[in-house]
């Protein structure tokens, strides 16, 4: 009996140190640098029109007080239209540029900016949308009162990004649409999958996830951007790669269902994650660009 309440306890322990120890790695970031970011994006698509561009940096406290490096690229034309967006995990401001291009053609200006724990931010773990959508929804409130001429205002988020982007609709912002592009509905699932690929049981997330809050003040039930759809009327186009295999495009679906306003979802052919725009720039577009005729009147 002693023997098996010992060999209980040793197993017991060990899932917890796992348990830890999966907390910490899910919940770390390894940012990149502006540089390295940069780079990547000049070897995918043409960032030529980047440099010329009137161009303002500046800090934002976020929900906590949190100093977030914010970076306002000026349409050439005077416009009233605004587009705020939010990056990828592990990636910085030069993440949103594959989308600035296009925005800025539609006639927007372009406000990018560093996540949480990101870029020239101080370092720090990742909320997945928890913490995020605090800081998002301070730079929607400091954006409104630095351009009061704002008649347009947008969200656009890729996948962490994506999720913020809607997370923060819980609190009511004054937004007038999201594009969301291949966003989770809820983190557990997405650690749950890479679990199972190293052949670890699902269930494990679980005590991960108990852990989490332990440590860090957040279970990954606390990160589930699909909650603040329930009674949100914000119009949202979805866009997911269709052969996404680390963020599953049923996110998305599962996400339109939700949401109480308008939607709009796309998933696009061949695509793998974060790579819609990359893999059909021309079909994205012609989707963005329908979908803000639909919602801006």
């Amino acid at each position: 009996m002693i023997i098996a309440l010992i060999i209980l306890a040793i197993f017991l322990i060990l899932v917890f140190v796992l348990g830890f120890m999966m907390a910490t790695y899910s919940m770390g970031i390894k940012p990149q640098t502006l540089e390295e970011a940069r780079k990547w994006q000049e070897g995918h698509y043409d960032l030529s029109w980047y440099d010329p561009l009137p161009k303002q940096d500046y800090t934002v406290s976020g929900g906590d007080g949190y100093a977030l490096h914010v970076q306002f690229l000026k349409n050439p034309v005077p416009s009233d239209r605004y587009i705020l967006i939010s990056h990828g995990y592990t990636d910085n401001r030069f993440g949103a540029m594959k989308y600035a291009k296009m925005y800025l053609d539609l006639g927007f200006n372009v406000i990018a900016y560093d996540l949480r724990g990101h870029g020239e931010n101080e370092p720090t773990f990742c909320t997945y949308s928890a913490r995020e959508s605090m800081d998002l929804n301070a730079l929607i409130q400091d954006s409104r009162g630095r351009y009061p001429d704002a008649k347009v205002f947008g969200l656009h988020g890729e996948s962490l990004g994506a999720a913020t982007s809607i997370a923060v609709l819980k609190y009511k912002p004054d937004v007038d649409f999201v594009v969301a592009d291949c966003g989770f509905s809820e983190i557990a699932s997405v650690l749950a999958g890479g679990l199972k690929a190293m052949h670890v049981p699902g269930l494990f997330v679980n005590v991960a996830s108990l852990c989490a809050k332990m440590k860090f003040g957040y279970s990954y039930q606390d990160m589930r951007p699909i909650d603040s759809l329930k009674d949100n009327t914000v119009p949202i186009l979805f866009i997911h790669g269709e052969k996404d295999d680390f963020i599953l495009p049923a996110h998305s679906e599962a996400m339109r269902k939700a949401t109480q306003g308008y939607s709009e979802l796309h998933l696009i052919p061949g695509a793998g994650h974060a790579a819609s725009i990359l893999t059909a720039p021309e079909q994205y577009r012609q989707y963005v660009e329908a979908f803000l005729r639909q919602v801006i009147k």
